[in-house]
């Protein structure tokens, strides 16, 4: 009697699966591709991994062809935010038989190609933690999260992942540790991810290095300074700082005085849209600049300001 061999257990379960590699390329680290991946991939049953890598994101992918088409499809419509993809390479590779979908340690590269993120504005979200008294983060000014924080000021090289930044030498504490590793937290994979517990915090010194103040009592004494008239170094992101009051004429002076800085323009940071409004005419473009998501430094032109009434 012939016919055909019985088909192995695992090929049977392989029957109508498919695996693919997705090399990714554009600015896709440091902005929760990796985690948004991971989300949408399990969500659409697939197995499989994604990690950085000197060129991007890689990521395979294995599955039902319809379901791989889906991820696909949503990669290019609906990627997170601050991801801008400028192509999507994609290969079969052989079926694995994976049974879910994680993300990996990151691929070193000798010259990587991938674009560094640009530091970005604290989101709505981090903000209403930092002035919410219940929440743990409250009126910690590291706080960030996948959709905003410190991206190209802290990294040392790529791929981007924690070890290779600036917050290598803070170690998560648990509830932090919690949140990175939760698929459903918009901090899973937040690789600045920090809490008063565990990261960075603030400190005063004076001008001969001597500690003032720490953490909350810090920045109240800076604004405090600022106020009498003094002159504030703040080592930021991308370097330092040197803050004075734009509505005290002496204070700007001794600034200009100090810096050699005649005549060039300082950058002047206003409250809110409303009070730039006040003081510059804003066109629809450029409030936009000032309201997206890395608040650059934007030239606006003075508003005049109505000439006074003569005595006579």
């Amino acid at each position: 009697m012939t016919g055909p061999l019985p088909r192995h257990p695992a090929s049977v379960a392989n029957l109508g699966r498919q695996r693919r590699r997705l090399e990714i390329a554009g600015t896709v680290q440091g902005v929760g591709f990796r985690p948004y991946l991971c989300r949408r991939a399990r969500a659409l049953g697939l197995a499989g991994f994604a990690m950085n890598d000197g060129g991007g994101v890689v990521a395979e992918v294995e599955g039902a062809p319809a379901q791989i088409a889906a991820l696909l499809r949503e990669l290019r419509r609906a990627a997170p935010a601050n991801a801008v993809i400028r192509d999507v390479a994609v290969h079969a590779v052989p079926i694995r038989g994976d049974s879910a979908f994680e993300i990996r340690a990151s691929a070193g590269a000798d010259a990587p190609t991938t674009s560094v993120p640009p530091d970005l504005a604290t989101c709505p979200a981090c903000l209403a933690e930092i002035f919410n008294p219940a929440d743990r983060r409250y009126l910690y000014p590291f706080t960030n999260c996948t959709d905003c924080g410190p991206r190209y000021s802290i990294i040392a090289s790529l791929p981007y992942d924690r070890v290779r930044t600036a917050m290598g030498e803070f170690a998560m504490c648990p509830a932090c540790a919690a949140e990175y590793a939760d698929p459903a937290n918009r901090r899973f994979h937040a690789e600045p991810n920090a809490c008063p517990d565990c990261g960075p915090q603030l400190a005063l010194r004076d001008a001969g290095g001597r500690p003032l103040a720490v953490r909350h009592e810090a920045l109240l004494e800076a604004a405090a300074r600022l106020r009498r008239g003094g002159i504030v170094a703040v080592k930021g992101l991308g370097g330092f700082q040197l803050l004075v009051d734009a509505r005290d004429p002496d204070a700007v002076a001794r600034l200009r005085s100090r810096k050699c800085r005649g005549d060039k323009p300082f950058a002047v940071m206003f409250p809110t849209l409303a009070a730039v409004r006040a003081a510059c005419d804003v066109s629809p473009e450029e409030e936009a600049l000032l309201a997206g998501r890395e608040r650059p430094i934007v030239l606006l032109r003075h508003r005049a300001r109505p000439a006074a009434p003569s005595p006579h």
